[in-house]
């Protein structure tokens, strides 16, 4: 059942008893729903609850008033630690675009977030993979920095060339999308002082094993788990094997 949080802001779903220790964020032009076969009642058990919202301008959130980053994202999600959802610390689980929002709440706000689960999630550029926008886009933006390309003109550059993600969203969302190409995670990732567990689809097309790899190389202590045969959409491709992760760092206690 759809639920609203912090008065309206956020809306999601909340499964098993509050306050939830864990919290869940969902990926690019995705939803909440995807984490229901592993966080909601009654697979997920033990006595732990958990929330799942919608980021804005995803799934039943308003879009966000501009064209925010993934710290800005992560400032809004303050709010759900004022109301009594969320327990003091929490494991928040990141898949994707929400696992960017996941490592900028741990920096932004380390006293509540006890551990970091991320699946899938492209914070650093694939090795070798990173490409050039084609010449003739590259020569429209820049011509339509110096005003002498009109914006209709621009966006028909950017439809063409632009990548399906950036084609399939609308409105604000769009200039999100920008925004989150133009970020850098690294220093987040050596600055976190939380358990982080990284959970990964081993035919994952979109960020690939290797790029896990590297994550884990920046963040002290962190442990990888690869996962046969799934690919990116692990929350719902792998539901069981990412409750067992989730599960195991709530028995662990407190780091």
């Amino acid at each position: 059942m759809l639920k609203s949080f912090d008065g309206g802001r956020l809306f999601g779903a909340a499964w098993g008893p509050a306050p939830a220790g864990v919290l869940a964020l969902h990926g690019w032009q995705r939803t909440h729903r995807d984490f229901e076969p592993a966080l909601g009642a009654p697979a997920f058990s033990d006595g732990h609850g958990a929330v799942a919202v919608d980021l804005p301008g995803f799934g039943a959130t308003p879009p966000p008033p501009g064209a925010w980053g993934s710290a800005d994202y992560a400032e809004h999600l303050l709010g759900l630690f004022d109301a009594d959802d969320l327990a003091g610390r929490v494991t928040v689980v990141g898949h994707s675009f929400g696992g960017r929002v996941a490592v900028r709440l741990a920096r932004r706000a380390p006293e509540r977030v006890e551990r970091l689960v991320l699946a899938g999630v492209p914070l650093l550029d694939r090795q070798g993979r990173r490409s050039s926008p084609a010449v003739r886009y590259r020569l429209g933006r820049r011509l339509h920095r110096m005003g002498l390309v009109g914006d209709d003109r621009m966006e028909a550059l950017r439809q063409r060339y632009g990548s399906p993600d950036y084609r399939a969203a609308q409105g604000v969302v769009r200039g999100v999308f920008v925004t989150l190409m133009g970020e850098s995670y690294a220093e987040d990732l050596a600055a976190l002082t939380c358990p982080v567990d990284l959970v990964w689809g081993a035919d994952d097309d979109q960020v690939p094993v290797e790029v896990a790899e590297r994550v884990r190389a920046l963040v002290p202590g962190a442990d990888l788990r690869i996962l046969p045969g799934v690919g990116h959409l692990l929350p719902t491709e792998a539901p069981d094997a990412l409750r067992d992760v989730v599960l195991a760092g709530l028995r662990a206690g407190p780091s």
